[in-house]
């Protein structure tokens, strides 16, 4: 079967596919893999993509505005949200997307998809994603904006939550028990607005889980299982695993010529317009030689300077 083939099944599964709901909400290995195939590397088990934890930890230090350059220049111009409220305002988020649909209760429905997960041994539709959190995931959470009688996560499923993924979440709807889970130290989370409520999961279900480790959206952004995301100063960039690389190495780049750039500057060995416009020949050639003397003490890995150097042509 061909790739695009692949997509195109998968894609109609789950569009389409009530026998698709009426089997499990989880998506397939099989469908995950078909809708993510610019992604060539490691995969956890059920097919999302394992970007590694050295990238994760690299990403850390990329700006918002490097993130967005690269995906634009990439053809991903619309991967950010923003407009959160956040726990944590001076920490970053950084993870790998495990994503959750929930939508308003309906009780056939809700019925229908509980018993199948009953069958599978789960229970409790809200901790169905919880239990199989990854060690680096961010769980990302579509809540429709839900608010009043919305919150499926207080400060015992944030506990949970960090429990299994050590990371936070980002969760488009209300939390309650904020104040709990500030306490939680590495907590770190977006979300759209807090409410003292909490969901009914009974008789007259508030909320229903429609899909785990499915495409959905955040705000104005289709996220995938898999993608990286980018938490900082309230906004939320949500990059495709196959540029998380390319990402992290083009802000390195940027951020060695701005201290560079800066320290020559303070020199007065160039003026503002010499380093704030495409650099000389022999500027550039200022800066391999800053790269190789600095070497041990610059905020970037050695062999990543290493790596920079051998690209360059001086």
């Amino acid at each position: 079967m061909s790739k695009l083939k692949q997509i195109l099944l998968a894609v109609i599964a789950l569009t389409f596919g009530s026998q698709v709901y009426a089997q499990d909400v989880v998506i397939s290995k099989e469908e995950l893999i078909a809708l993510t195939p610019s992604w060539t590397g490691e995969r956890f088990p059920d097919g999302r993509p394992k970007v590694p934890d050295d990238i994760l930890r690299r990403m850390k230090y990329v700006s918002v505005e490097e993130a967005w350059s690269t995906m634009k220049n990439a053809g991903y111009a619309h991967q950010i949200a923003e407009g959160w409220k956040y726990i944590n305002p001076d920490s970053v988020l950084v993870g790998r997307a495990f994503t959750t649909i929930f939508m308003p209760g309906r009780y056939d429905m809700w019925k229908a998809i509980d018993s199948v997960g009953k069958a599978k041994g789960r229970r409790g539709q809200n901790s169905w994603p919880i239990d199989m959190l990854e060690k680096g995931d961010v769980y990302v959470v579509n809540q429709f904006g839900a608010k009043l009688d919305g919150p499926t996560i207080g400060d015992n499923v944030g506990n949970a939550i960090f429990a299994k993924s050590g990371n936070g979440i980002v969760y488009d709807g209300a939390l309650r028990d904020v104040e709990g889970l500030e306490e939680i130290g590495g907590f770190t989370s977006y979300y759209t607005s807090y409410d003292p409520s909490y969901h009914n999961p009974g008789r007259y279900p508030n909320t229903m889980i429609m899909g785990i480790n499915k495409p959905t959206l955040i705000r104005q952004t289709t996220v995938m299982p898999g993608d990286v995301v980018l938490g900082r100063m309230g906004v939320v960039v949500f990059i495709p695993p196959h540029l998380a690389e390319r990402i992290v190495k083009t802000s390195e780049v940027v951020r060695l010529r701005d201290m560079f750039g800066h320290q020559r500057l303070r020199e007065g060995k160039y003026t503002a317009g010499q380093i704030d416009t495409r650099w000389s020949e022999d500027i550039e050639k200022d800066f391999s030689q800053w790269l190789n003397d600095h070497m041990d003490e610059l905020p970037v890995a050695k062999e990543q300077i290493q790596e920079i150097l051998k690209e360059r042509t001086w």
